[in-house]
């Protein structure tokens, strides 16, 4: 649905955020962005989005050259959403029922079909029992959740999700890969996900790009690139956990934790 051609984008202030960048977001169905503070990630993210413009090079959206104008940006909207890593940028009502239908009210759909997908967000989040809480009381994490099941009532096909587990505890770190998989596996979804998190990136994404000073260092199939400890050390990331595993003490290369100890 999207691909990325050759782009760069310079800010006025003369700053080369990315250069001569292509990605495919075709090639997985769980696609990882990863890179360092300041390697272009979130530049990256809002090109993709029709919010910034290439300098060079061309967005394309279903096969065709991305147009800025009102009609395909709004195509783009339904079809391609956004999590913020603060979910304060995406939350505007004080009652998260008020707050999930926010987006569907806006485009007009009817008060059946906004309450029948708005109450599938909150069950699909397990956030059914804060439906007539008000945000101002919630934890950061159930913020998180709210901000999710606002994307999922909209059902759109493509979403990022910028560093989506970031200031969660274990608990609620584990929730958000619930329902990341879910939206895979079961929602037939396209995820892409920026992380600092290595072990969560491996676990979770099955293709990876590797993003650097704005430039694409390799990206590849997730055990692939992140045997490349050449890559890894140029883009300032760290090995996962799993990784080191197999390559310092001799393990199986495992996808979880789970499997490697044997946790059922």
């Amino acid at each position: 649905m999207l691909k990325m051609e050759n782009v760069t984008y310079i800010y006025e202030d003369k700053t080369v955020a990315l250069h001569n960048v292509s990605i495919d977001l075709s090639k997985g169905k769980k696609i990882g962005i990863v890179g360092s503070n300041g390697a272009g990630k979130s530049t990256l993210f809002m090109n993709f989005l029709g919010l910034l413009k290439p300098t060079k090079g061309k967005i394309h959206y279903k096969e065709n050259e991305l147009k800025y104008d009102k009609n395909t940006l709004s195509d783009l909207r339904k079809n391609v959403g956004i999590v913020f890593q603060d979910p304060d940028k995406q939350i505007f009502f004080s009652n998260v029922y008020d707050d999930i239908a926010f987006a569907l009210k806006n485009l007009k759909y009817n008060d059946e079909e906004i309450k029948k997908r708005v109450e599938s967000a909150m069950f699909k989040t397990n956030i059914c029992d804060l439906k007539n809480k008000p945000v101002h009381f919630l934890s950061y994490g159930q913020k998180k959740n709210v901000s999710i099941a606002g994307t999922v009532a909209m059902d759109q096909k493509l979403i990022f999700f910028d560093e989506p587990t970031a200031g969660l505890d274990y608990s609620s770190r584990e929730n958000i890969k619930n329902i990341l998989n879910d939206l895979t596996e079961n929602e037939n979804k396209t995820i892409v996900v920026s992380s600092h998190d290595m072990n969560f990136i491996y676990e979770m994404c099955d293709y990876i790009y590797v993003l650097n000073k704005g430039n694409i260092l390799d990206d590849g199939e997730t055990q692939e690139i992140f045997l490349k400890k050449e890559i890894l050390d140029e883009a300032s990331l760290e090995e996962p956990f799993l990784i080191k595993a197999h390559k310092y003490l001799n393990k199986p290369i495992y996808k979880t934790e789970r499997e490697l100890f044997n946790i059922n």
